[in-house]
C-alpha cells in the first residue's frame, strides 16, 4: 500500500515537472517570435531614399490595414518610386476595386512599374493595370477579364431526401437565388444584370488604362487568360521581362536612378501573415505536447481555406477542375 502511495506522489511530481517545462517551452517560443517580430521591425527603418517593392499575393479582397499602408506610401518623400510585384488570381470585385483606388492615389505621387511573377488574372489584372507600366515573364498569366457569380444549388438533393426549404419573401427576388429552390428566370436575369454591369467597369478600366481601341479590348475580354508572350502584341502588357527590367524603365523613362536601393515595403504587420501565425501555432502546440494536434493543424492548406472564404461577386481565375 505504501509502494503504491510513492507511485502516485512520483507521478504527479513528475506530471508538475513536465507541465512545468512545457509552460516554459511555450514561453520561449512566444518570446522568439517577439524578437522576430521587433527584428523585421527594425529592418524596415529607412534612412535614404529608396524605390519600394510592393509585393500583392493570394486572393484579393478588401483591406483597410493595405490601404493605409499605401496611403503612407503615397505620402512618403523617401519612396521614390514603387515596382509592385503581382502574383494573384484575383479576388472580389470590391476587393480589387479598393486595392486599384489606393494604387492610383499612389501613382498619381510617384511612378509605379508592375512586375507579373507567376500570374495576374482577372482581380489581380486590376492591380496591374493600375501601374504604369506593366513587365510579365514570356510564362506568366495575365488577362482573364470578368466577372463571375457562383453559388451552391442543393435543391435537387434535399428533393431525393425529402428535406424541403420554406421561405416567406417581400418579394419573389428577395434573397434570390438561395441555393435551397431551382433559380428563376427572374433572379437569374437579375444577377446578370448585376454581373453585367460591374463587366463593363472591368472593361473600361481596362480600355482606359491600357489605351486600347474598342477592337483591341474586343480581341481579349472574353475571359480568357494570356501568356505574357501573347499578351505583349495585345497590348495587355508592356515588356517582357523581370524587376531589373522594370528598374531599367524607371531610370530610362521617369529619371529614378536604378542605383537606388530596392526596399521590401509591408503592406501588413509581420505578426497578421496567416502562414507566419500558422507555422507559429503549429510549432507552440508542438512544444506544448500536442504533436498530433500539431500534425494536424499543420497539414491545413491555408491558401484553399482562403478560397472558401469568399462572398459576393469575384473578379477571380479559377483552372477548370480535373478528375
Amino acid at each position: 500500500m505504501s509502494l503504491d502511495a510513492d507511485l502516485i506522489v512520483d507521478r504527479r511530481r513528475m506530471r508538475r515537472k513536465l507541465t512545468f517545462w512545457r509552460v516554459v517551452a511555450v514561453v520561449v517560443i512566444v518570446l522568439a517570435i517577439g524578437a522576430v517580430a521587433a527584428a523585421v521591425g527594425r529592418r524596415s527603418i529607412v534612412t535614404g531614399p529608396y524605390i519600394a517593392r510592393v509585393t500583392i499575393t493570394g486572393i484579393i479582397r478588401d483591406d483597410e490595414e493595405r490601404v493605409r499602408a499605401l496611403d503612407r506610401l503615397a505620402d512618403s518623400s523617401l519612396a521614390k518610386a514603387v515596382i509592385i510585384h503581382v502574383d494573384s488570381p484575383g479576388g472580389t470585385t470590391a476587393g480589387s476595386e479598393q486595392l486599384f483606388d489606393a494604387l492610383a492615389r499612389v501613382r498619381a505621387k510617384k511612378p509605379i512599374a508592375v512586375v507579373v511573377d507567376s500570374m495576374a488574372a482577372s482581380g489581380a489584372y486590376i492591380t496591374a493595370i493600375s501601374g504604369d507600366y506593366i513587365v510579365a515573364k514570356q510564362t506568366s498569366l495575365v488577362g482573364s477579364i470578368g466577372v463571375l457569380f457562383e453559388f451552391p444549388n442543393f435543391s435537387d438533393l434535399l428533393g431525393k431526401i425529402g428535406v424541403k426549404v420554406e421561405s416567406i419573401k417581400s418579394t419573389p427576388l428577395k434573397a434570390a437565388p438561395n441555393g435551397f429552390e431551382p433559380t428563376s428566370p427572374e433572379a437569374r436575369a437579375a444577377i446578370q444584370s448585376v454581373i453585367m454591369d460591374s463587366y463593363a467597369w472591368f472593361k473600361g478600366i481596362v480600355q482606359d488604362r491600357r489605351h486600347m481601341t474598342d477592337a483591341q479590348l474586343a480581341a481579349v475580354d472574353d475571359g480568357r487568360v494570356f501568356t505574357g508572350h501573347q499578351g505583349l502584341p495585345l497590348k495587355l502588357i508592356d515588356q517582357i521581362g523581370d524587376e531589373r527590367t522594370a528598374k531599367a524603365w524607371l531610370e530610362k523613362d521617369k529619371k529614378i536612378s536604378a542605383k537606388l536601393p530596392v526596399r521590401d515595403y509591408e503592406l501588413h504587420s509581420r505578426l497578421d501573415d496567416l502562414p507566419f501565425l500558422h507555422a507559429a501555432a503549429v510549432a507552440l502546440l508542438d512544444a506544448a505536447g500536442f504533436d498530433g494536434l500539431a500534425r494536424r493543424f499543420g497539414a491545413l492548406d491555408v491558401a484553399a481555406l482562403d478560397r472558401f472564404n469568399l462572398d459576393g461577386l469575384l473578379a477571380l481565375w479559377q483552372p477548370p477542375a480535373t478528375n
